[in-house]
């Protein structure tokens, strides 16, 4: 590698607001972020999959079928 052309690659603690904190490495030399894997719902368990604009009941319906794959 040529010298002088690449930044410098520090040891550093990714934050969240939450408090966790994680030890990593990175060109960055302090790193804050919202939301991580202890806090975001999708990784906690807390995740719903909720299908507010009725889409699968709206196909359901146009295309008059019963069930996925079955015509009605």
């Amino acid at each position: 590698m040529k010298k002088g052309i690449h930044p410098r690659y520090h040891d550093v603690v990714i934050k969240c607001v939450c408090g966790n904190e994680i030890p990593t490495r990175s060109t960055l030399k302090k790193i804050n972020v919202e939301i991580c894997s202890a806090c975001h719902p999708f990784y906690t368990g807390k995740h719903k999959i909720v299908d507010t604009a009725g889409r699968v009941e709206r196909f359901m319906r146009k295309y008059n079928l019963t069930e996925i794959g079955n015509a009605g």
